[in-house]
């Protein structure tokens, strides 16, 4: 339990003794030193800090300070309010966020999850996509993730272009998607994204890896050459 009041910012010492207030009601700070096995200088600063959170309040009686437990529901107000605190620099955090990865030209990506994250990039950046070398390995590597990426880049209305390499099974006519092929002899594990300003080579390996590149210099020059597959391409 003591665990689960540090993930809410309060310190060891502070849970302990608002534990102890719980289980013991109100008491002098003495008192709440021994019964929570902490320094009798160290619990006043504690209290302090519970009192200014608002899980402890304390009543004067002849002149003594018997400090007592608020209720628990506190701690639902305190979850609020640091949520609210992250709301109001959330904003900052991401323009810095922002300002910092497009600084970075290149990306490297390694793993299911590496490769997910280009692919939520896609999805945020709400441009066109033009594949060069659909992998035929990438449905079975992502399985349970691509129908969710599909369904959400249909929502967007997101076009979807792909150039394959091989027979591949009969277009079952996914929205906003067009596929051309090249013979059998242009395939390979590596696929090539183009989608905004950037372009993710993909390695659709066991393991896949990828790198994506921010510069639109680079999207451009890699957009000239799938126009060029694509006019030489076979309709599926």
């Amino acid at each position: 339990m003591i665990d689960a009041f540090e993930q809410l910012g309060l310190t060891k010492s502070e849970s302990k003794i608002y534990l102890t207030l719980l289980d013991c009601g109100s008491m002098l700070a003495g008192k709440v030193a021994e019964k929570a096995g902490i320094h009798r200088r160290n619990v006043y600063d504690a209290l302090h800090r519970l009192i200014k959170k608002g899980l402890v309040s304390y009543i004067v009686t002849n002149n003594r300070h018997y400090y007592q437990a608020e209720d628990p529901q506190r701690l639902i107000g305190m979850v609020k309010e640091r949520e609210i605190g992250v709301r109001e620099v959330l904003p900052q955090l991401e323009l810095k966020f922002k300002m910092s990865h497009d600084k970075q030209e290149t990306l490297f990506y390694k793993g299911k999850e590496g490769i997910k994250a280009i692919f939520e990039d896609q999805l945020r950046e709400g441009k066109p996509i033009y594949i060069m070398g659909g992998s035929k390995n990438a449905s079975g590597i992502l399985q349970y993730y691509l129908p969710k990426y599909t369904k959400q880049r249909i929502q967007k209305k997101i076009p979807l272009n792909i150039i394959y390499a091989g027979k591949r099974e009969k277009d079952k006519g996914t929205p906003l998607a067009k596929t051309r092929s090249l013979p059998e002899g242009y395939g390979g594990l590596a696929a090539t994204n183009i989608y905004s300003d950037r372009v993710a080579i993909i390695i659709w390996s066991e393991e896949p890896i990828a790198i994506l590149i921010k510069n639109k210099d680079v999207a451009e020059s890699y957009m000239n050459y799938f126009k060029l597959l694509w006019n030489i391409a076979k309709e599926s």
